[in-house]
């Protein structure tokens, strides 16, 4: 019994494996979306992807439709080196002129990864944020609209 565990369906299943972890940076700007997967320590690059390489329009590349199947192409090479699950770092372009949040791609791609069978850890937002560095554009009253 220490191998198996009865379900009440009666079915049978093995008890679980451990999980092999990865990282999965997930780069989602306004122009683009790009997905990179690396091991634990985040120092093996495992596969990177981008927009550009499933669509072929410019326009395209930023698209949660991109982002879906760039995850999916993503995930079938981090399955077959053995990743199983993977804990996720969304970055914006942010900086003191960039916009903070994620373009539209990242949700898309976190949830095409968990629908290809992949369990997802953590998921935290590693945009830069500044610490009042340089004065942003506009000038002394602001952008005059």
């Amino acid at each position: 019994m220490a191998k198996e565990e009865f379900i009440d369906q009666g079915e049978k299943r093995k008890l679980n494996k451990p999980i092999k972890w990865g990282l999965c940076h997930i780069y989602s700007s306004y122009n683009n979306t790009i997905l990179h997967i690396t091991d634990i320590t985040g120092s093996e690059s495992i596969v990177r992807t981008s927009g550009g390489q499933v669509v072929k329009a410019g326009r395209a590349r930023p698209t949660p439709t991109a982002a879906m199947t760039l995850a999916k192409k993503a995930a079938e090479v981090a399955i077959e080196k053995g990743i199983t699950g993977l804990h996720v770092k969304i970055k914006a372009k942010g900086g003191h002129n960039g916009p903070n949040n994620p373009g539209p791609g990242a949700q898309a791609a976190v949830r095409a990864l968990s629908r290809m069978g992949i369990k997802i850890g953590m998921i935290e937002d590693v945009t830069p944020l500044p610490h009042d560095g340089c004065r942003k554009k506009g000038g002394k009253r602001g952008r005059r609209v």
